[in-house]
């Protein structure tokens, strides 16, 4: 809708162009940056700007929202909560609420549902996994986005570590979708009680009705404190996926782990509510649309006055109609899939740079400038004959759980490792596959390969032992045939000292490096026999990582003390001879320091500074290792960058999850450029002919140029990805051709010189 006579024309330096609605809080502006990116920016009322109770309220969200910001959330672009007029800017997500799409449509089945199901409670885990309870999940807080659901407005949730705000004489959420416990003691919601708010929306999206339904908000808190839920309507499969979790008693519920492994074995034709296209009458719809803080919901679908990226006007295309592609949970009780480092790293997902470790990233891209000014390759490489579009998605593991691979490319194939597989080798000209190497285990979130070893003869990965037997280990097999060469037990602890996304395992010419299942040593293995070279002891009170940059071997190390907080304050960093194991000089750096990659024979770190806001990392220096010279080269950068860092050529790219890049000079930590990608969750980048390559987990691929980054194209997606970003790039070039992976195993390929059209 257009912005109303005294409305504001620009609110912190962002240009309003239409109100997408209001709310008990405050009102939402479609905004713009100065790029021309849309934001949704929430302004607080004025009456309650002055509001010590709500001014906190305001900050705990801009705070929350900060923490989840990404996987399944609108990102926060900048607010400012001290102001005289609170405000929040965050992404714009286009699609309708869940509400709008009931209202219009009915109730939800088949494929369809399946995927919201899926969606929303991936959603859920990872607001969880930050450390965080929503506290208010309702058809209205849910946006359904062309890349899958997004869960909105954190007006009322809190960290879980937290007291929550007394609010003496009231009581906040919207009662059909809230848990027994809320109503009753708000100060003792935890995790649980999200899971019994997931379970009324998917209630209400399989039948158009929530489990408890009144006349009035206080009998339908009374049906949800002492009543059982009406699930009559639920369709049978579902039914015993969500009845558990609406019982009244929070510690038998199962965990949002738990529910997606039940979540995941629906079957794809889920039936439809009896009586199709019914909804809830308007007295209802009326009671659902209500919340206690004065909030209403709008045509835009702005409830509790957070709308934070609902789409005004028309409807669009309903988004979650694509085929049913989920990604499947991990093992309640092992840690699969798990967050890494501390919880400030993981909610900043840290590290997409280190996948690039156990490679050289001394080339840039392969591009120049035409007679008019445009980025073109500087030669276009051939296609493999008879090439045509692929896709062939990669066999989860013997668990049956997929996440997402990565690919390493070499002669006529890639070698693709991760979800489950130890590893797959594809033919790039026709996507067959030649042979597969499954693992028993669920897999562990960003472990895919270690690496190729011997010219590509020789392919490195993990297989992670299945629930309650055995030990991790790493593998080789020959590159040729998918046999298993050796294997051998190793710690997965490199997250914890390297950062996110870390290897395990770092494969350095024909040497394997790993830390020992104890943690004592690191080992140096011949990467064709598993042959033991060498060792070298971990010095007492630290722990250490193996790693690799720029055909290098390092050994990274950290007091034990600062892990055990959560951040590694100190970093001692030490050459290592690959083929010997003789080190070299070590050097001590403050941090936390996060390796990137190599440059001119040093290695590059950046440096982490902790945001203003809880759960908010940022960077403020590159550092150059001359570790032959122990020298260390700092520069500090004009500004601060959040977002996750990875290193091609001389360059520095900070990728944040709202899929804004900045290019920086990892020289004199100049901005060559800031651009927007256009696809959430970006992960990259990767260099190709004539352009940097980013993919979002749904498979969507954008393509920028090199030199000042302008989009060139990008892709639509092909699944319903969880829209996290995940370190390491998601596209590997073969010459022209781009593969690309994303959740559920994604594995598909086309021409980079005719990329797929967006529809």
């Amino acid at each position: 809708m257009s912005l109303r006579s005294g409305d504001p024309e620009e609110i912190g330096g962002y240009p309003l162009e239409a109100r997408l609605g209001s709310g008990g809080m405050g009102t939402v502006f479609l905004g713009r940056t100065a790029s021309g990116r849309p934001v949704a920016i929430k302004l607080i009322h004025q009456q309650f700007a002055d509001d010590d109770e709500f001014r906190i309220r305001f900050r705990q969200e801009v705070a929350a929202a900060r923490r989840v910001s990404g996987a399944f959330t609108a990102a926060v672009v900048d607010a400012d909560p001290e102001g005289p007029h609170p405000w929040m800017a965050t992404s714009y997500i286009e699609g309708p609420t869940l509400a709008q799409r009931i209202a219009r449509r009915g109730p939800i089945g088949g494929a369809e549902l399946r995927t919201l199901a899926i969606g929303l409670a991936e959603a859920l885990r990872d607001i969880h996994r930050a450390d965080v309870v929503h506290r208010d999940l309702k058809p209205s807080n849910v946006v359904l986005s062309p890349e899958g659901p997004r869960v909105i407005d954190f007006g009322i949730s809190r960290a879980a570590d937290q007291q929550t705000l007394t609010m003496t004489g009231r009581v906040i959420g919207t009662p059909p979708f809230m848990s027994p416990e809320q109503l009753q003691n708000p100060r003792g919601v935890g995790p649980s009680s999200d899971v019994f708010s997931l379970a009324t929306l998917l209630v209400y999206a399989s039948t158009g009705q929530g489990p408890f339904d009144a006349d009035s908000p206080y009998m339908t808190a009374y049906q949800v404190v002492h009543e059982p839920p009406a699930l009559g309507d639920v369709p049978h499969a579902l039914r015993g996926a969500v009845e558990p979790c609406l019982t009244k008693d929070a510690a038998a519920r199962p965990s949002v782990d738990e529910l997606l492994v039940l979540l995941r074995d629906l079957p794809a034709d889920l039936e439809v509510a009896a009586g199709g296209g019914r909804t809830r009458d308007t007295r209802t719809q009326h009671h659902l649309s209500r919340d206690t803080g004065g909030g209403r919901d709008t045509a835009s679908g702005t409830g509790t006055g957070m709308g934070t990226g609902a789409s005004p006007g028309p409807a669009v295309p309903d988004p979650t109609a694509a085929p049913a592609s989920a990604s499947a949970p991990p093992s309640p009780a092992r840690r699969r899939l798990r967050p890494v480092l501390a919880a400030v790293a993981a909610i900043a997902v840290l590290g997409a740079g280190l996948a690039f470790l156990s490679r050289s990233s001394d080339d840039g891209p392969d591009a120049k400038r035409d007679d008019k000014g445009r980025n073109v390759a500087a030669t276009r490489p051939a296609l493999p004959d008879d090439f045509r579009p692929w896709r062939q998605d990669v066999p989860a593991g013997t668990a049956k759980v997929p996440d997402e691979v990565r690919c390493l490319p070499h002669g006529d194939s890639v070698y693709c490792g991760g979800g489950g597989s130890v590893a797959t080798r594809v033919r790039v000209a026709d996507g067959k596959r030649l042979w597969t190497v499954r693992g028993p285990g669920v897999p562990v979130q960003d472990t895919s390969l270690a690496g190729l070893a011997n010219g590509g003869r020789t392919v490195v990965g993990y297989r992670f032992a299945a629930e309650g037997s055995g030990t991790d280990e790493v593998v080789a097999l020959d590159a040729a045939r998918g046999k298993e060469l050796w294997s051998a037990p190793f710690g997965a602890r490199s997250s914890s000292v390297v950062g996110p996304g870390a290897a395990d395992a770092v494969v350095v010419g024909a040497t394997v490096l790993t830390a020992d299942a104890d943690g004592n040593r690191i080992e140096g293995r011949d990467a064709r026999s598993g042959r033991s070279l060498w060792t070298v002891p971990v010095p007492a009170g630290s722990q250490c990582a193996p790693l690799g940059a720029g055909g290098r071997a390092y050994v990274m190390c950290a007091p034990k003390a600062d892990l055990a907080d959560g951040l590694a304050r100190r970093a001692t960093i030490r050459p290592v001879d690959p083929a010997s194991g003789r080190p070299g000089r070590a050097v001590t750096l403050d941090g936390p320091v996060q390796p990137l990659g190599a440059l001119d024979g040093r290695l590059v770190l950046v440096r982490q500074r902790a945001g203003e806001e809880i759960g908010v990392v940022a960077y403020d220096a590159v550092l150059r290792l001359d570790a032959a010279r122990g020298k260390v080269t700092t520069t500090r950068l004009a500004k601060t960058y959040g977002g996750t860092p990875g290193l091609l050529g001389g360059t520095v790219y900070f990728t944040e999850q709202s899929g804004r890049v900045s290019a920086v000079d990892a020289g004199s930590g100049r901005l060559r450029w800031a651009r927007h990608t256009g696809v959430e969750g970006a992960a990259g980048p990767t260099a190709g002919p004539g352009g940097l390559y980013f993919g979002s987990s749904g498979g969507r691929v954008a393509a920028l140029a090199p030199r000042d980054g302008r989009r060139l194209w990008s892709t639509d997606p092909k699944i319903n990805g969880d829209g996290g970003l995940r370190t390491g790039p998601r596209v590997a070039l073969s010459g022209r051709v781009a593969v690309v992976s994303g959740s559920d195993n994604l594995l598909y390929a086309f021409d980079t010189a005719k990329p797929p059209k967006s529809d």
